[in-house]
């Protein structure tokens, strides 16, 4: 009988390991930040789980997005583009 394989990331919020399908992927693409919705984008990327505390704990934690992806985002952009997603999914954003 045959397995199938289902990959398992880590969420840069909660560090829980969860199925890559139930997260959403972030990759840096010419130069900035974005959210890969189909999970098809070259390069390396971030995953978070889409709720709100997941969000703001990744918030709190200052450079680990880019720290995640291995290249040098300012922080600013990467606050602002987080917070970007916190107003996309209904809530604020700590901080």
């Amino acid at each position: 009988m045959r397995t199938t394989h289902v990959p398992i990331r880590t969420c840069l919020g909660c560090g829980h390991k969860r199925p890559k399908k139930e997260l959403v992927r972030i990759v840096l693409k010419d130069r900035a930040l974005i959210m890969d919705e189909k999970g098809g984008l070259p390069g390396r990327g971030a995953y978070l789980c889409p709720q709100g505390d997941c969000l703001n704990r990744l918030l709190k934690k200052r450079g680990r997005l880019s720290h995640a992806l291995r290249a040098s985002v300012p922080g600013s952009e990467e606050e602002g583009f987080l917070r970007g997603i916190a107003q996309a999914w209904g809530g604020e954003g700590e901080g």
